[in-house]
């Protein structure tokens, strides 16, 4: 039997095959003046992707708009004055200059009223006070990372349902001996309740639940289970065009103040050499 050459490779050799390596970023400039990969970097940190490459892309789109807007607003002499909120957050000059440019060079015109009634008319179920539901409940609490406390408080939430089903008079009695709600004290009544006094999945399922009985199913929220009943709804009422007024007309400055920033961004772009990176107008 013959045996198989012994194959070597000297240290010359599998050194010789060097691993592949990233391309290196583009340098973005703008007008000649170059934007420092470190800034980039930091930057991509307020841009989150599913691919570092997008959050890239991002930081660097911010970072040529933010020069474009430097650039021009030096060109127009705007000088930095610095504004504080009421928290004692204070503006840098850059910032100073670019919000001093953008109010010099955006002009919003007035919401006159028949702009705002014609998107009054056109969106009546928006502009209506929220419904208002009676509601009484069972909380079984459980810790949402716990899945033995949550299989068990559902299991103790279906069997006082299953019971409630068969007697709906035993409700407040129920309530007085299981809820880990405070409101086991009362009955367990929430008293009236409406748009943003609790939290999403409960109120989302309150809309669809029948009025005067206990729900087929207890709902579940990051709390625990709850046992439910909607004693009334009261549907919400049209709001009248005079009282949304105010918000609609400042809904349409904010637009077409935004569509006005746009543009004036576009014209920065048309005119600048930017390098790098292609910059497409039609992304936002």
């Amino acid at each position: 039997m013959t045996n198989a050459p012994e194959i070597t490779v000297s240290a010359a050799t599998s050194c010789a095959v060097k691993p592949k390596s990233l391309p290196r970023p583009k340098t973005i400039k703008v007008d000649g003046v170059t934007i420092p990969r470190d800034a980039i970097a930091r930057e991509t940190q307020n841009h989150p992707a599913s691919k570092p490459v997008d959050a890239w892309k991002s930081a660097v789109r911010a970072l040529v708009v933010r020069q474009l807007l430097l650039q021009e607003a030096r060109r127009r002499g705007i000088e930095a004055v610095p504004l504080e909120d009421p928290e004692g957050r204070r503006e840098t000059e850059e910032e100073a200059m670019v919000r001093s440019l953008i109010e010099a060079a955006i002009t919003t015109p007035e919401t006159d009223e028949a702009s705002c009634h014609r998107v009054y008319e056109a969106n009546r179920a928006r502009f209506s006070s929220p419904d208002i539901f009676e509601v009484r409940h069972i909380l079984f609490a459980a810790p949402p990372a716990d899945q033995q406390a949550r299989s068990a408080a559902r299991d103790k939430a279906v069997a006082i349902t299953n019971e409630l089903q068969r007697d709906l008079s035993v409700f407040a009695e129920f309530a007085a001996l299981h809820s880990d709600c405070p409101s086991g004290t009362t009955g367990g009544s929430l008293g009236q309740i409406s748009t943003g006094q609790t939290v999403a999945e409960f109120e989302d399922a309150l809309a669809t639940l029948p009025i005067g009985a206990v729900a087929a199913e207890p709902i579940e929220t990051r709390y625990g289970f709850h046992v439910v009943i909607v004693d009334r709804r009261i549907p919400g009422v049209a709001l009248p065009f005079e009282m949304v007024q105010p918000r609609i007309a400042a809904w349409l400055s904010a637009k077409s103040r935004h569509i006005g920033i746009r543009c004036f961004i576009a014209d920065l772009v048309r005119q600048a050499t930017i390098e790098g990176i292609d910059f497409d107008l039609s992304t936002p």
